[in-house]
């Protein structure tokens, strides 16, 4: 049975060398093309996707955040102008712009020679491919990790460690990380104390470790009533929309309480919903 085992892995490990070895080569000039990427991992191979229309969303539209975008847009022009800057966690409840305050970095510099590659989890294991095909370029690149959680059995963070601070080879001058997560320390607080923890303290260092390699980390926090009617009452000042404000509130507070929440995405959800019917209505 022993010998069994040993040839079949063996066996594995030759065909992931031969998948490796057949996986196409990433076409170097999309960079070129392309101010937008997803990275994801197929049959352990490095997948570059350019993305032809990337999420339009501008630095005006998003409020409630407003202290948050200038310390991130200050990083970011630090990093576009080559002075010292730091990796970003954005961190806090769902909904509440993290993920928007990233992509409209790109739409705002775009111009200035920046440019955005989205991670899949799965691909944190090809970073040191992505450092080399970026490196020595003359874009200067945000690494975008969204809605980034590991657990604690999961090891596909160590790369991104190295990625941010640690290694022996210098992270590229022209890269950056901006990672979100709903966890302030990307890690489970808690585990199954009787079984899992063996080591609590090495758990907790661990924890720590990873998120104290993000130099900025920007806290958001849940929006209250007041807040998200003055984001509604922008998106629809953005899209022209001509409705009366008593009307317009209690629609908004009724949708709301329907959606359980007073996110910047329940607040956009609400106003797309009712642009539509509008506009559904003039149509007829």
């Amino acid at each position: 049975m022993k010998e069994l085992l040993h040839e079949l892995k063996t066996l594995n490990r030759l065909i992931l060398r031969l998948v490796n070895h057949l996986s196409p080569e990433i076409d170097k000039s999309l960079l070129d093309r392309y101010m937008a990427f997803r990275a994801f991992s197929y049959n352990h191979a490095l997948i570059l996707k350019p993305v032809s229309e990337p999420d339009p969303v501008r630095i005006h539209e998003l409020k409630g955040i407003e202290h948050l975008l200038e310390q991130l847009k200050d990083n970011t022009e630090q990093f576009l102008r080559g002075l010292p800057h730091n990796n970003v966690l954005l961190y806090g409840p769902r909904g509440v712009g993290k993920s928007s305050a990233v992509k409209c970095m790109l739409n705002e510099y775009q111009q200035e020679g920046l440019r955005l590659i989205e991670v899949d989890k799965d691909a944190l294991m090809h970073l040191p491919e992505i450092k080399e095909l970026i490196r020595g370029r003359t874009e200067r690149y945000i690494l975008f990790c969204d809605d980034l959680s590991f657990d604690l059995d999961d090891s596909s963070y160590r790369q991104l460690k190295a990625t941010l601070e640690g290694s022996i080879e210098a992270r590229p001058q022209n890269l950056v990380v901006y990672a979100t997560s709903n966890r302030r320390h990307l890690m489970p607080e808690c585990v199954e104390e009787d079984l899992q923890e063996l080591h609590p303290s090495e758990t907790m260092e661990e924890k720590v470790s990873l998120s104290d390699r993000f130099g900025l980390r920007l806290g958001f926090t849940v929006f209250n009533q007041d807040t998200y009617l003055s984001i509604v009452r922008n998106y629809v000042k953005l899209r022209g929309l001509q409705i009366e404000e008593d009307a317009l509130e209690r629609a908004a507070i009724e949708w709301s309480i329907s959606h359980g929440s007073f996110s910047g995405r329940t607040a956009r959800q609400f106003v797309d919903h009712i642009e539509g019917r509008m506009k559904l209505k003039d149509h007829d």
